[in-house]
């Protein structure tokens, strides 16, 4: 038994099975002109865009890039090969080589995926050892360039924006009641949305009055019914109130505050929090579940917030950033009842259903994961990837437990996150990674550009919009949020820094919205990332 769970044995929170849901809020871009026929000035012009050219240019890192990129995991976490090994079933051969492709590779499939653009269909990797990257396009044609750039190609039927949005109108179709429909996902292997059902053929005539193309829909039985693991060194327990119990996620920053991120469905905004130790630590600064299930703490001077997970061994792994791991690729979690577990990410945007409601883009693992683990890290390599959110099974026969992508949280709460890099670590915000629409561009000094692609999107229900804006150090970049009233673009929400990056949080109805990004300031290249309700 380890140390942690020792503490803590007698003080984890009872609670129902439950099953949750998560969905990729996918955007509705429309082209020509803008709803209402009111012609847009020749700055917003929204004129149809035609359909990406397949590419030519191969994206094959160089030599010299690809041993740069492995030489990161030449030395992996204390702990981290032997858990692959363990759960894995890998030798001790084939988790250093597993590693090393997955350094290798990551940087391809990144690449590949912006070049796809509207018809890419989905990335994996294949193998005990992640050997090889497929990739998956609606176009034969594009079969060259990812040859060419060390990945396998296929072809494929849809798109994964068709799938992901056959999914979310199926989010909102199914009851939301656990043992109709469990979970849901975008299952890039097959080329469908799966559907997980204790009872398949209630899900099933939904489905089929849901009006979606049934042919990408599969509907299985399942007895799988994920529930909140209820139960400042990630993965290290922290209780709230007397008897309730959850796990540290990372340490983050607001301003000078330190704190850390877990789980939502943990604590209520307000509640206080002891640590392992049950000595006075901090307080829930905010929460969001069900919807999303993820929260923050702040804590008191007494607490220092590190760069740092615990293995479970007596060690720490380092936190160095943020990057998002493609699906296959491997993953560990630390938590304050099982301590570290690893597996492999198998699929994002996941849907789950508790009784308490549906929580939306989560990422599926077959990472193991029992009640008190809620909230606890979940990392790759050196990378931090979520919190743990919630699952079934147990780490005895195995499990399916699902995680809260975290850059969702640092960008929703305006969080920092806790590195390695420098002394003390500068912070690492959530810097528009892991956002289901991502653009790019350069702009001048005065320079304005609307995204989606000089387009808009359309949102059909109330919601969150949640912008994030990441432009070069020098540079004084801005970002509107603006909705169409019928007449003319409206600006709903502004983030106007001095700075480079900014972030926008927006609870809006439905609507046809676009976002502006202007240059006050520089000139450079930027990122924008969104998510719509």
């Amino acid at each position: 038994m380890s140390r942690r769970h020792a503490a803590g044995a007698g003080c984890v929170l009872a609670v129902i099975a439950l099953a949750l849901a998560a969905v990729p809020a996918g955007a509705d871009r429309r082209a020509a002109s803008a709803p209402g026929t009111t012609a847009a000035s020749s700055a917003s012009a929204m004129s149809p865009a035609s359909p990406a050219s397949p590419a030519s240019s191969a994206l094959a890192l160089s030599p010299a890039s690809a041993l740069s990129a492995a030489s990161a995991v030449m030395q992996p976490p204390p702990g981290m090969l032997e858990a692959l090994q363990r759960d894995l079933g890998l030798t001790a051969a084939q988790a250093q080589a597993r590693l090393l492709n997955e350094a290798r590779l990551t940087p391809i499939a990144l690449r590949l995926t912006k070049r796809l653009g509207p018809r890419f269909g989905g990335t994996w990797l294949r193998g005990n050892s992640a050997q090889s990257l497929v990739m998956a396009t609606t176009s034969a044609a594009d079969i060259p360039m990812i040859v060419s750039a060390g990945a396998l190609a296929e072809v494929v039927p849809r798109s994964f924006a068709e799938l992901a949005a056959i999914k979310k109108k199926l989010d909102s179709t199914l009851p939301a009641q656990p043992l109709v429909s469990s979970v849901r996902y975008v299952d890039v292997k097959r080329n469908k949305v799966v559907v997980l059902a204790p009872l398949p053929n209630v899900a099933q005539t939904v489905v089929e009055s849901a009006g979606v193309d049934e042919t990408a829909v599969v509907v299985l039985p399942s007895t799988e019914v994920p529930q909140p693991l209820y139960n400042l060194v990630g993965g290290e327990a922290y209780y709230i109130g007397v008897t309730s119990r959850c796990s540290i996620g990372f340490s983050v920053l607001k301003g000078t505050q330190n704190g850390f991120v877990s789980a939502g469905h943990c604590g209520r905004t307000g509640d206080t929090t002891t640590g392992f130790n049950r000595v006075i630590q901090g307080t829930f600064q905010g929460s969001s579940f069900p919807g999303n299930d993820y929260s923050w703490v702040a804590v008191n001077a007494s607490w220092t917030a590190t760069p740092a997970v615990d293995n479970g061994e007596g060690g720490t792994v380092p936190v160095a950033g943020a990057r998002v791991a493609i699906e296959g690729a491997s993953v560990c979690r630390s938590g304050s009842t099982t301590d570290w577990h690893c597996g492999l990410i198998q699929q994002r945007d996941a849907s789950v259903t508790y009784p308490q409601g549906t929580v939306f883009q989560l990422t599926r693992t077959n990472v193991c994961a029992e009640p008190g683990d809620s909230g606890g890290s979940f990392i790759s390599v050196d990378q931090a990837q979520g919190v743990t959110s919630g699952g079934s099974g147990d780490c005895s026969q195995g499990g399916t437990t699902y995680f809260q992508p975290v850059a969702e949280i640092l960008t929703a709460y305006g969080l920092s996150l806790r590195t390695t890099a420098g002394n003390p670590p500068p912070p690492v915000t959530g810097t528009c990674i892991g956002f289901p629409n991502t653009y790019t561009g350069t702009l001048s000094a005065g320079q304005s550009v609307y995204q989606p692609n000089n387009l808009y999107y359309r949102s059909t229900v109330t919601g969150l919009h949640t912008g994030c804006l990441d432009g070069v150090d020098g540079t004084d970049f801005d970002l509107y949020l603006q909705k169409w009233n019928g007449a003319s673009w409206t600006v709903v929400a502004t983030s106007d820094s001095a700075g480079p990056d900014e972030r926008i949080s927006y609870t809006g109805t439905a609507g046809y919205y676009r976002y502006r990004v202007f240059s006050a300031a520089g000139s450079g290249p930027y990122t924008l990332g969104y998510r719509t309700p």
